[in-house]
């Protein structure tokens, strides 16, 4: 999804931003989607950029793999950005700061595609998402009480937002056009534009 989503913009020969690019496998289907596309990789942690590497497999001469943050990426400008399964680790702040940085290595018009742990927030709403949280965990194989410890360290460590905040999160950063294009149980998806 996200592949098409920013394929519809950025050129074949698109140079693609990926933050929080984890083990890899987004870089890896972005590749194979994509064959013309180059991509810079950007993680905090150097053994996730060593399984990138591994993972890529034939294309990783087609990827950079920079250890670090947003602050750490060069200015580009970049045809097409990502950030999947990394902006609920950060506060609404840094979140709204780093989706500004990544707007401005972009070009004008450029898309950015999120995905994240995003569910409703508001009394009592909170607690009934993260208890669907832990039973699809538990109903997908994972055993109860590492079901409900995950809950618990969900609940305790992440700053969740709701998705209306989310959205108005990207859009405080510049982003215009945002749209959702992938909701799961308690994750959400958008597409944006510098």
């Amino acid at each position: 999804m996200a592949a098409i989503l920013m394929a519809e913009r950025a050129p074949a020969n698109g140079r693609v931003l990926v933050l929080g690019a984890g083990g890899g496998l987004e870089l890896k289907a972005f590749a194979e989607a994509q064959p013309q596309w180059t991509f810079l990789g950007v993680d905090p942690a150097p053994a996730m950029l060593q399984l990138a590497e591994a993972t890529l497999g034939e294309h990783a001469a087609r990827a950079t793999l920079l250890e670090g943050y947003i602050d750490d990426a060069p200015a580009g400008p970049f045809d097409a950005a990502a950030c999947l399964l990394t902006l609920h680790f950060m506060s609404r702040e840094e979140r709204r700061r780093t989706a500004a940085e990544i707007r401005r290595r972009l070009k004008p018009g450029a898309p950015l595609v999120v995905a994240h742990s995003s569910f409703p927030q508001a009394k009592g709403e909170r607690d009934r998402w993260l208890s669907r949280y832990a039973a699809f965990a538990a109903a997908s194989g994972v055993e109860p009480d590492k079901a409900q410890a995950a809950r618990e360290a969900v609940a305790s460590t992440i700053d969740l937002l709701d998705p209306r905040d989310d959205e108005a999160v990207l859009r405080e950063a510049g982003f215009s056009g945002v749209s959702l294009f992938f909701a799961a149980f308690t994750w959400r998806g958008w597409v944006a534009y510098a």
